[in-house]
C-alpha cells in the first residue's frame, strides 16, 4: 500500500518548488501572458530547482532516480504559480524523459547528459498533430525505412521552443505503432513556423513543425514501447490541471471571503459556498486518482496506463469546471483581465489538447 505522506526528499523538493511558484511564477504570470513572453531568468531559476535532474540517474548526468510520483507532486506545485512558466521549465524533459523510458543504453549515454548538465537547454518534443481526430496511438505523421535511415513526413503542432531547438523527439507512425525519433533541429526538410496563436499559453512559444522527407539514422529510433511515455505525459497533464485548478479555487475562496454584497460576505451565500465545496471535492478526487496512476507507473503495474488515461481525461473536465466557477464567483471582476481567473479559465479549456506538452 502506498503512502499519502511525501518522503523527506520529496517534501524538500515540494517546498522549493512552492517557493518558486509563489515568489516568482505567480507574480510574473499575468505580465508574461500580456507581453507574450517569459523572462529567461524566470525559466532559468525554475530549471535550477533540479526537478528533471532529480529524475535522471547519475550515469546520465542527473542526481536521482526517476519517480512519476515525485514528478507529479512537483508539477502540481509549480502549475499553481503559472502554467506557461511551468511548461517552459519542463520542456527539456520532453526530450530527455522519453529517451530514459524508451531509448537504448547508447542513446541515453549520448543524448541525456547534454540536456541535464548546465543551463536550461533548448530540447523539446513533438507529439500533437493539427487534426480534430488526433490520437497519439494513430498518428498521421509517418516513418518509413529507407536503407540505413528512417524518413519522416507529417505536421506537428504545439511544439514548445521548436525554433532554434538543438533536437527534438518526433513521434510518428511506424508500421502501425507510435514510435519516437531523435531529430536534430537543423535536419534537412524540417521547417518551423512562426509562433502559433492560441486561446491561452500566449507566454509560451509554441510552433508548428513540418517534416518533409526528413532523414534520421536508424540509431535515432527509440525502440522501447510508447505506452509508458504516453502514460507519463498523461499524469503530467493531470498534475498540471490540478495545480491550475487549486490556484483558481484558493483565489476564488479568498475573494469570496472578502467580497461583500447585500451586507454579508458572498462566501456565506449558499450558492457560492456550494460551488467552492464542489470545486474542492473534484480537485481532490482527481489529485488522488492521479497519484494512484503515478504510483502504479513507478510500481510497473499494467493497469497504470488505464489509470493515467482516466486521470488525464477527468482532469481536463475538472479544471474547466473549477476555473469557470472561479470566474463566476468573481462576477464582473472575473471577466476583467486585471484578475487572473480569466487566464486560468482559458488555460483550463486547453487541457484536453495539452497531452504531449509535459512529462514526468
Amino acid at each position: 500500500m502506498y503512502s499519502f505522506e511525501p518522503n523527506e526528499e520529496q517534501q524538500m523538493l515540494i517546498d522549493a518548488v512552492s517557493r518558486y511558484a509563489k515568489g516568482d511564477l505567480r507574480p510574473a504570470g499575468h505580465d508574461a501572458e500580456e507581453s507574450k513572453s517569459l523572462p529567461k531568468k524566470l525559466i532559468g531559476k525554475g530549471w535550477e530547482l533540479g526537478v528533471l535532474q532529480a529524475s535522471i540517474p547519475e550515469a546520465y548526468g542527473g542526481f536521482g532516480e526517476r519517480s512519476a510520483v515525485t514528478g507529479v507532486l512537483a508539477a502540481e506545485e509549480m502549475a499553481w504559480g503559472d502554467l506557461a512558466g511551468t511548461l517552459a521549465v519542463m520542456t527539456p524533459g520532453l526530450f530527455a524523459m522519453p529517451i530514459l523510458l524508451a531509448g537504448s543504453e547508447a542513446q541515453k549515454e549520448e543524448w541525456i547528459p547534454p540536456v541535464i548538465e548546465g543551463d536550461w537547454p533548448k530540447f523539446t518534443g513533438a507529439l500533437v498533430e493539427p487534426s480534430f481526430d488526433f490520437d497519439p496511438n494513430e498518428l498521421k505523421t509517418t516513418a518509413s525505412a529507407e536503407g540505413e535511415d528512417f524518413v519522416l513526413n507529417g505536421v506537428k503542432t504545439m511544439v514548445p521552443f521548436a525554433a532554434g531547438a538543438e533536437a527534438m523527439i518526433v513521434y510518428a507512425n511506424l508500421d502501425g505503432a507510435t514510435k519516437g525519433f531523435i531529430v536534430p533541429g537543423a535536419s534537412d526538410g524540417l521547417s518551423v513556423s512562426e509562433p502559433e496563436k492560441f486561446m491561452s499559453l500566449n507566454a509560451l512559444p509554441l510552433y508548428r513543425v513540418t517534416l518533409e522527407n526528413v532523414k534520421v539514422p536508424k540509431s535515432h529510433l527509440l525502440e522501447g514501447d510508447f505506452a509508458p511515455v504516453l502514460a507519463a505525459m498523461r499524469v503530467a497533464n493531470a498534475a498540471l490541471a490540478v495545480g491550475v485548478a487549486n490556484g483558481a479555487l484558493e483565489y476564488a475562496r479568498d475573494y469570496a471571503k472578502e467580497r461583500q454584497a447585500f451586507g454579508v460576505k458572498i462566501a456565506q451565500k449558499q450558492a457560492i459556498a456550494f460551488m467552492l465545496a464542489e470545486m474542492a471535492t473534484e480537485i481532490e478526487a482527481i489529485r488522488l486518482l492521479n497519484w494512484e496512476a503515478a504510483w502504479m507507473l513507478d510500481a510497473g503495474k499494467d493497469e497504470a496506463f488505464t489509470y493515467a488515461y482516466l486521470a488525464a481525461t477527468g482532469a481536463a473536465d475538472m479544471v474547466m469546471m473549477v476555473t469557470d466557477r472561479a470566474v463566476q464567483i468573481l462576477g464582473g471582476h472575473g471577466y476583467i483581465r486585471e484578475y487572473p481567473v480569466e487566464m486560468w479559465m482559458r488555460n483550463g479549456r486547453g487541457f484536453a489538447t495539452f497531452t504531449g506538452l509535459a512529462i514526468v
